[in-house]
């Protein structure tokens, strides 16, 4: 498999859009910011065949040997990611029909049905001719397929589809119905044709409800298999021609109607493209890098940012001096390889003609944000040599899982406000702040390999996982759950016997009731200590067989009901936290979960500081030391002292915000 010389720096770059003597303009300036790399053809499939039977390779051809010549590395798209005109008029059915019925015509991009044989011939041909031509060539160090896929479609081609993806899922009808219960309603099936597909002309309540979330959380499952098989058919068609530079496309963190685990197994390096907002906790944009990392439990590729400005966001501020610089750092301690942005040239129209580039509407390289960008790339030219197949480690793992993910947000109840992201997040915010290293998981991962779990919201329980559960507490782990966990199996039909479900010899307590607050509502949990913190949101009503109560409810007909609980199971320990709590109480039980779990942080000190660590494959260890707060916060002692690799100078007593350090220590 080939590998990229050093960190890759660079980004989407479409001379296509302009004259030929701005080329020349652009590699001078490149060189100056030290971008090495370009991401190209992403969106040129109608350039490159403007008619069914003709193909035209010309300019693709020009910028692939001025990019060679000036010893780039090039990310090749497959340019799938938007329909050319002519395919649209005269195939229709490649467009998509959306959840309301309405077949579309020629527009936008991401507009392809997957499940169009029309679409899957082409885009597959078109990946396969781009290798045959360009495979050979050593500065194509990567292959782009698509771009972020993303989206439904409820057309007649994915009806059939889908029937024929239900009938190898099931086997009999009698199954299908056992699974959707469909004796609810009298909607028993009793022919394969009679399914309609779940959206607002059958069983669909707006875009995220359904009557039936048996149907709706399979017809999730078969999107993102029909759009992964569309990957893997053009990864197929390229592997005919280039046996071995890698292969990805590019997702978008938690995105939710992708499974993108299951995705991984099918990339050679994950890659995504991060767009935080102006007000996006920097906790959640770790907590996607390490999901990312996680896919693959190995480095990935940044294969998007802005340099400072975004233009599809509601309110796109621009980034503050430092900002950037910091964010690609902090992409960098969680697992990435490459920094790259979207995009290197400003467009001069159309809907991203105001999203941020290295070179902007001036057209100069005197620009703050250009001297940013150069900063950077003198900068990662020092660390080339020594970041790049590094890893991170961890004790705690925190599980996040697509069918999780859409079965909660599906359920009708007990509260609207229930959303996976969110909870996921209240977890990781806790390991987040005091520096202790996390790993992204999925429910089939290998447990053992942690000290603590991590399981928030685990409401959908498939075969096998409570077992798998099990095993990793009665060996000694420390496992949290929480609320609404247990509660259905895999086609959201309910576990009988009492909540949580095959969890409930697990946590050692029965919930028998879940009542559900409204926003303005609060409870209170009462810690055995006296202390006592505001809850809201579901407050479970939970029953004893085993655990220890750890604080019980306050308030209401349940007060005195246990509210939070730990249970010993074999030589672990297992928490329940049956509400909702505020962040201070949250934290005290995770604190005691912890250090019951003698998880540690990456260092001692370094309060409100992010630090993270990646090792080397010389043993080395890379601490990435950030600050993202208000206040001018102090290095940690074990770390004071020591040279900065971004300075070659000792580092810094104290770090401002947006300043970072990288220090390196020998492995103890």
């Amino acid at each position: 498999m080939k590998t990229f010389n050093g960190i890759l720096y660079g980004g989407d770059y479409n001379p296509n859009q302009w004259p030929r003597e701005i080329w020349d303009e652009d590699m001078r300036m490149f060189r100056d910011a030290r971008i090495n790399s370009a991401t190209i053809n992403v969106f040129s499939w109608a350039k490159i065949q403007p008619a069914e039977d003709q193909y035209n390779f010309s300019e693709l051809d020009d910028m692939v040997d001025m990019l060679s010549r000036e010893n780039y590395e090039i990310v090749l798209a497959t340019s799938t990611g938007a329909l050319p005109a002519w395919m649209a008029a005269k195939y229709p059915e490649v467009e998509r029909t959306d959840y309301e019925g309405r077949h579309h015509k020629f527009g936008h991009r991401h507009n392809a049905c997957p499940n169009s044989p029309v679409f899957q011939k082409y885009s597959a041909a078109l990946a396969g001719k781009l290798a045959e031509r360009y495979g050979s060539n050593p500065h194509v160090k990567c292959w782009h397929i698509s771009n972020e896929y993303g989206g439904e479609c409820y057309c007649e081609n994915c009806a059939r589809a889908f029937r024929v993806w239900l009938q190898k899922k099931y086997g009999t009808i009698e199954e299908l119905n056992k699974a959707w219960n469909m004796e609810f309603w009298g909607h028993t099936i009793y022919d394969w044709d009679e399914i309609v597909l779940p959206n607002a002309l059958g069983e669909g309540i707006g875009t995220e409800k359904t009557a039936f979330a048996g149907i709706s959380i399979d017809y999730r499952r078969f999107n993102s298999d029909s759009m992964l098989a569309n990957f893997v058919a053009e990864r197929d068609a390229i592997r005919v021609y280039d046996k071995e530079t890698p292969i990805t496309t590019n997702l978008m963190g938690t995105y939710k109607g992708l499974d993108y685990f299951k995705w991984a197994r099918e990339m050679d390096i994950v890659s995504w493209d991060n767009y935080p907002r102006y007000d996006t906790p920097w906790s959640h944009t770790a907590m996607c890098h390490d999901l990312m990392r996680g896919l693959k439990d190995a480095p990935f590729m940044l294969m998007e940012q802005t340099p400072s400005q975004q233009n599809w966001q509601p309110y796109n501020s621009l980034k503050r001096p430092g900002q950037m610089r910091a964010q690609s750092y902090q992409t960098l301690a969680h697992g990435a390889d490459t920094i790259q942005f979207f995009q290197l040239r400003r467009s001069v129209g159309a809907c991203e003609k105001f999203h941020g580039a290295v070179i902007e509407h001036v057209g100069t390289e005197n620009t703050r944000v250009f001297r940013e960008v150069k900063q950077l790339g003198e900068e990662l030219e020092k660390l080339g040599g020594i970041l790049p197949g590094s890893v991170n480690q961890a004790q705690v793992g925190v599980i996040f899982d697509w069918d999780n993910y859409w079965a909660l947000e599906y359920t009708s109840g007990p509260s609207v406000d229930l959303t996976y992201v969110p909870h996921i997040h209240e977890y990781y915010r806790y390991f987040y702040d005091r520096n202790i290293a996390v790993n992204m998981i999925p429910v089939d991962a290998d447990f053992s390999k942690y000290k603590l779990i991590v399981a928030p919201v685990l409401y959908m329980v498939k075969d096998g996982m409570a077992q798998a559960l099990e095993a990793f507490v009665e060996k000694g782990g420390t496992l949290v759950l929480t609320y609404m966990s247990g509660i259905v199996g895999q086609s959201d039909n309910v576990h009988l016997g009492g909540y949580p479900g095959p969890l409930r010899r697990l946590a050692g307590v029965w919930v028998e009731e879940i009542d559900a607050l409204a926003p303005e509502q609060f409870n209170q949990v009462v810690m055995d200590s006296g202390e006592s913190c505001k809850c809201g949101l579901v407050c479970e009503l939970m029953h004893l067989e085993g655990a220890e109560s750890l604080g019980t409810y306050g308030d209401d007909f349940y007060k005195g009901m246990p509210a939070v609980t730990r249970n010993s199971f074999g030589k672990g320990h297992v928490y329940y936290v049956g509400t909702h709590m505020e962040e201070a109480g949250l934290d005290r039980i995770l604190d005691k979960a912890a250090a019951e779990a003698e998880v540690e942080s990456v260092v001692s000190g370094g309060e409100g500081l992010e630090i993270v660590c990646r090792k080397t494959k010389e043993g080395k260890k890379l601490y990435f030391v950030m600050n993202f707060g208000e206040q001018e916060r102090t290095l940690p002692a074990c770390l004071a002292g020591r040279k900065d690799l971004l300075t070659g100078e000792k580092a810094a007593d104290t770090l401002k915000k947006y300043e970072v350090c990288i220090i390196e220590a020998e492995e103890s």
